[in-house]
């Protein structure tokens, strides 16, 4: 299990994209969370396994229908305390 940080940016707040993205995360069994940023872009934290962030990502680059994902990049943090469960943070 490894635990990535991404940052999604383009037209991802105020277009219901936390609650898409959460949804579809929760229903794939990933585990983490879900935040807006101050600069207009969405912040996500997922504990999963490496072979499974390609998944991850589908699910951040589909997105809600009225969002437009620009850029996804993610970076391996450390693992500490397990998440166990996906939600949003406000």
């Amino acid at each position: 299990m490894k635990r990535y940080r991404c940052i999604i940016s383009g037209k991802v707040q105020g277009v219901w994209y936390r609650k898409f993205v959460t949804d579809a995360a929760r229903s794939a069994g990933f585990r983490g969370y879900i935040r807006n940023l101050p600069d207009g872009s969405v912040e996500t934290v997922v504990d999963t396994p490496e072979n499974e962030l390609e998944t991850f990502k589908e699910i951040l680059k589909k997105g809600s229908p009225l969002s437009y994902v620009k850029e996804i990049s993610c970076e391996e943090i450390p693992l500490d305390a397990p998440f166990h469960d996906f939600g949003v943070i406000r």
